[in-house]
């Protein structure tokens, strides 16, 4: 398929796995697809069942979890604005409202009683005066009565959504009350008589916490350099199960219809599963001989996982753990009988390693075109808490059709490497040191001969929009000659004001303090204040309904850009949040960017 235009059709097509979830007692295995409809779906199964969708309309669909007897679905159906209705869904029945259609709140989790009518639920809402407020509280609505009953109140934003016990007793949530970097874990009961702490290991360290099979609290806490994992019952003391420097943690779950604990290991933006025995410490790894594999649970007489590598699109699949060869892998979902195009025709990429200014080792991922070279795309990730992966990412494999390098560079801050190289980006800060991580890696690229001057161009979402117009206002146009940002942060004061609450607090964590404590750091990294060094080409892409990166800082940069004569093209998706996820607008989006990169390229 050497025709751009019919791979794209076929990568469109292409389903790619968003979410799975495995019931706790291994009944039904449930996952989010994108790809096969215009939005994304819920798709479920059981162990001897076939693949069903479960979920429907224009709205972009994402499983939140199971009804108490593994039977059914919970899914959130979200407009674009993230203020999503939670409808109820059973094999074969037509879905249930459950909540309002488009409620005046952000909803963290949610959650069903086995024995009660009750929904759980972390809202930035106070039912009582009918108001939204700044912090995410825990609630417990009465579905017969409509009654609202708040269980626990987080005095600061950015706590999450509650959890489950598994005898229905307990709720288990993450506030961030004591620092913006910190993250304890509490326990409330389901009637919000007590409300405690129960693991903290420093006000600017994160807990990270899940319940087990018996009902003890299961967690990674932050040391200085790693993550330990260890387990606190509800009454008695903590004990740790691993706590190994060299071994960097970056996951913690249930193994469902076990009472074993999937950790997920990983090294240079690959992972794989470590299976811990949460009475005995014990561990053993599960790891492929290439690419990612996260184990789910228990379903039916077998494992199941899922895996993903650069030519596997991501998929779930039964498997053996002593054996975890992909030859020998299962679909669980009929991923194959959906394949627009054979896996061989996809590009795999290539690590490529470089230093940064200050000597850090920093590594990406280069693809490259089977073509003459057209150029070179940095794709750049968002978070910045996050990182590239080796997957089969569609836009991707369309620049390369197009006649184009691209790369996607893991700077400081991403994860993957270890705390430590997490942490580094709050040394200096957004617009710091991670930056010029970016900038070398050009600088290495063109060094290699692999870019050429006036050839490179800079684009991503979130973060990568933040730093895609960091990179057009601060790198000469012979490293960066155009920048196409997507939903990206352009003043960080108003970005701080007018995004989600619970949002606010990362960026006090990354800047060192709010807008009004560090006034001079929110200005000096605010690529706003820069865009008169603009001297390549410039696409300002936006999702009208984003809440998170929201339209206000389009309209405050496009005002400085008017008044300096600096020239840019605008695309905005009205039916869009954050992120362009609609399968017509990504088709629109991914031949603009070409186009537009293309042309860029052509005009130094």
């Amino acid at each position: 398929m050497t025709d751009p235009e019919r791979l794209l059709e076929a990568l469109l097509d292409l389903p790619q796995l968003v979410q799975a979830q495995l019931s706790p007692q291994g009944r039904l295995l449930a996952w989010t697809w994108l790809g096969l409809e215009p939005t994304p779906q819920v798709w479920a199964r059981t162990p001897e069942g076939a693949p069903q969708q479960v979920s429907n309309g224009p709205t972009k669909n994402f499983l939140v979890g199971f009804l108490p007897d593994g039977d059914g679905v919970l899914y959130a159906a979200d407009p674009g604005d993230e203020r999503a209705a939670l409808y109820t869904a059973r094999l074969g029945a037509t879905p249930r409202l459950l909540s309002e259609p488009h409620p005046p709140y952000y909803r963290r989790g949610a959650a069903l009683h086995p024995a009660h009518p009750w929904l759980f639920f972390g809202a930035n809402y106070d039912f009582d005066r009918k108001a939204r407020i700044e912090p995410t509280w825990i609630w417990r609505q009465d579905l017969e009565s409509s009654e609202h009953r708040a269980l626990a109140r987080p005095a600061r934003p950015r706590a999450s959504g509650p959890e489950l016990s598994p005898d229905g007793r307990h709720l288990l949530y993450h506030r961030a009350d004591l620092d913006p970097a910190g993250r304890q874990a509490w326990v409330v009961d389901v009637e919000g008589a007590h409300d405690r702490e129960l693991v903290n290991v420093g006000a600017d360290r994160k807990v990270f916490a899940t319940w087990t099979a018996a009902g003890e609290v299961a967690f990674l806490a932050e040391e200085k350099s790693h993550r330990r994992l260890g387990v606190r019952p509800l009454e008695g003391s903590a004990r740790t199960l691993i706590n190994d420097p060299t071994l960097n943690l970056e996951g913690l779950a249930r193994l469902e219809a076990t009472p074993l604990l999937a950790a997920v290991v990983v090294e240079n933006a690959r992972h794989h599963t470590l299976i811990v025995d949460p009475l005995s410490g014990r561990a053993r790894p599960v790891k492929p001989p290439f690419g990612n594999l996260r184990l789910l649970g228990r379903m039916g007489p077998g494992w199941v996982g899922v895996f993903s590598s650069a030519i596997h699109p991501a998929d779930i699949v039964i498997l053996d753990p002593d054996d975890p060869d992909p030859a020998g892998f299962q679909s669980l979902t009929g991923l194959p009988e959906h394949l627009p195009l054979d896996p061989s025709e996809l590009v795999p990429p290539e690590d490529f390693f470089w230093k940064s200014r200050d000597g850090l080792t920093i590594h990406g991922f280069l693809y490259r075109t089977k073509k003459r070279p057209k150029g070179t795309l940095v794709l750049i990730h968002g978070g910045p808490t996050a990182r590239a992966s080796e997957e089969v990412r569609p836009e991707v494999q369309y620049y390369l059709a197009r006649g184009f390098n691209v790369f996607l560079p893991n700077y400081r801050g991403s994860t993957g490497y270890g705390l430590a190289f997490q942490e580094k980006i709050k040394e200096t800060g957004w617009g710091g040191l991670e930056q010029e991580d970016i900038t070398t890696g050009i600088e290495a690229l063109i060094e290699a001969g692999i870019a050429e001057p006036y050839r490179v161009g800079v684009t991503g979402t979130s973060y990568g929009g933040y730093s895609s117009w960091w990179q057009i206002t601060h790198a000469p146009p012979a490293l960066v000659a155009a920048a196409a940002p997507i939903c990206g942060m352009t003043d960080l004061v108003v970005d701080y004001k007018t995004t989600r609450p619970d949002l606010r607090p990362y960026s006090e964590e990354m800047l060192g303090g709010s807008p009004e404590e560090v006034p001079e750091r929110y200005r000096e990294r605010s690529p706003i204040h820069y865009v008169d060094r603009i001297r390549g080409q410039l696409l300002i892409v936006q999702g009208a309904l984003d809440p998170n990166v929201t339209p206000e800082n389009v309209r405050a940069v496009e005002a400085r850009l008017k008044s300096h004569g600096i020239p840019y093209e605008l695309l905005v998706f009205e039916d869009e949040g954050h992120g362009i996820i609609k399968k017509e607008n990504r088709r629109r989006l991914y031949r603009r960017l070409a186009d537009f990169f293309e042309a860029a390229f052509a005009a130094f």
